[in-house]
């Protein structure tokens, strides 16, 4: 049998429509309520259900599963898990005052672009690259 995962268990609820944990209780410790909330709350016909399952976070999981599984339309739905972006100025404040993220952000809203220049510039390690982030081995000025 393949390795269990919780995202397997989002395909079943969304398409298959098969009920995995009659089939198998080890399904049930695979079974984690954020995860599979917040994968279905990208969704506009699926958002109320993950929140009710919020609201009921101290059902048991197979209670969950069962309500989701029994709930939501099946129709093949897919999104990526969100990230936060990266910034580079984000990441220079941080290196320069030593700050965490959200002391960071706050930063950044005040600070001017002349202020973030200079802080770009004194981070600069300095050295000769070219376009591809690789460095100048031919003595070349591109």
């Amino acid at each position: 049998m393949a390795e269990q995962n919780v995202f397997d268990l989002v395909k079943v609820i969304n398409d298959t429509k098969v009920d995995l944990m009659a089939e198998d209780p080890s399904w049930e410790s695979v079974y984690v309520p954020f995860v599979v909330n917040r994968q279905l709350s990208y969704f506009p016909d699926t958002v109320l259900y993950a929140n009710e399952m919020n609201t009921l976070h101290h059902a048991e999981n197979r209670l969950q599963f069962s309500y989701l599984l029994n709930s939501i339309r099946p129709k093949k739905r897919f999104s990526r898990w969100l990230k936060p972006e990266k910034s580079a100025d984000l990441d220079a404040i941080k290196q320069y005052y030593g700050y965490g993220n959200q002391k960071a952000r706050e930063a950044l809203m005040l600070l001017t672009g002349e202020q973030l220049s200079f802080i770009h510039a004194k981070l600069d390690k300095g050295g000769a690259r070219n376009g591809r982030g690789k460095r100048n081995t031919k003595g070349d000025k591109s």
